[in-house]
């Protein structure tokens, strides 16, 4: 049996806000899965179903072979939770954060040592420093640490590194990459799209629904259309007057490029699309081919796609 069961879940909060629509999937035992999407996806409320903090409306679901409404006191004693926002105890060193938390769940720190050893040698130059004086890195390491701290089977993680730096961004997963070794199934959610690839299998949501779900490799693999890359020096005059290109193909800015993916023939789109640029006298660097990446496949899977 799945680890996680999601069968046509709702969730709603007024008559006009629909947080979740119709969600539907599994996560395997021992596997890292990704709910990817950006703010307002819906994301945090999965995870504050899943953890058991607030009901759905409908749907069935069950976490660790247990039902999240009958049996919530059961899984809440068998789940690690980091959630979206630093909900440790400021005033607290960061030894006595895991010390509460250990005792909280009637485990001890020894016992569970070996696998937070990584995470805490970083920590230990810190243990007596107030936790609402650290870094936002080692504020997620010491929250990671305590949501560790009674080995439970199922890991959440609620956009663990919005916010952190690029290093510590990167070093957090690679922890995550040793926590899996450990039997430890791990749900994770980011705004990040790059994120997405070192999860086993990722869903991407968008206004509460899920938009598609497979692995990485996958996804980018299904990629509809052919990804061509541009570098302009006005890139918000260009998008202007890309409205009056008469070809079916989708385009959006990146960073200081335009992306734009054909949906045609390129052996004529593209001479097509080199024309209109040379009509409107735009002025262009480096027009090639790239592959698409998990932020493209997210674009090209929700845009209105041009058809003229």
């Amino acid at each position: 049996m799945p680890a996680i069961h999601i069968q046509n879940l709702n969730k709603s909060y007024s008559h006009k806000i629909s947080a979740l629509k119709n969600v539907s999937f599994d996560v395997a035992e021992g596997e890292v899965f990704g709910v990817v999407g950006p703010d307002g996806a819906g994301k945090s409320t999965l995870f504050n179903i899943l953890t058991t903090l607030i009901l759905p409306d409908s749907g069935e679901i069950s976490v660790l072979h247990k039902d999240i409404i009958k049996d919530y006191l059961e899984i809440r004693k068998s789940i690690g939770y980091l959630p979206g926002t630093f909900s440790l105890y400021p005033d607290l060193t960061v030894e006595e954060n895991l010390i509460f938390f250990a005792t909280m769940y009637k485990s001890r720190i020894k016992d569970n040592m070996s696998l937070i050893r990584p995470i805490w040698q970083q920590l230990l130059p810190f243990k007596n420093r107030y936790a609402g004086k650290l870094s936002g890195g080692m504020k997620q390491k010491l929250a990671l640490c305590c949501a560790l701290i009674h080995k439970p089977s199922l890991l959440f993680l609620d956009e663990p590194t919005t916010g952190v730096d690029p290093v510590s961004r990167k070093e957090f997963w690679e922890i995550l990459g040793s926590i899996k070794q450990q039997n430890i199934t791990v749900i994770v959610s980011t705004p990040y799209m790059d994120e997405a690839t070192l999860c086993d299998r990722i869903a991407l949501f968008k206004d509460g629904s899920i938009v598609t779900m497979d692995t990485p490799q996958q996804i980018i693999q299904n990629f509809a259309g052919t990804l061509y890359t541009l570098r302009t020096s006005n890139i918000f005059n260009l998008l202007n007057i890309m409205k009056h290109f008469s070809c079916n193909c989708t385009f959006y800015p990146y960073g200081e490029n335009l992306h734009i993916i054909f949906y045609e023939n390129t052996s004529t789109a593209l001479p097509q699309f080199e024309n209109f640029l040379k009509e409107n006298h735009q002025s262009y660097d480096h027009l090639t081919q790239i592959t698409p990446t998990i932020e493209d496949c997210f674009i090209e899977l929700t845009s209105q796609k041009i058809a003229l």
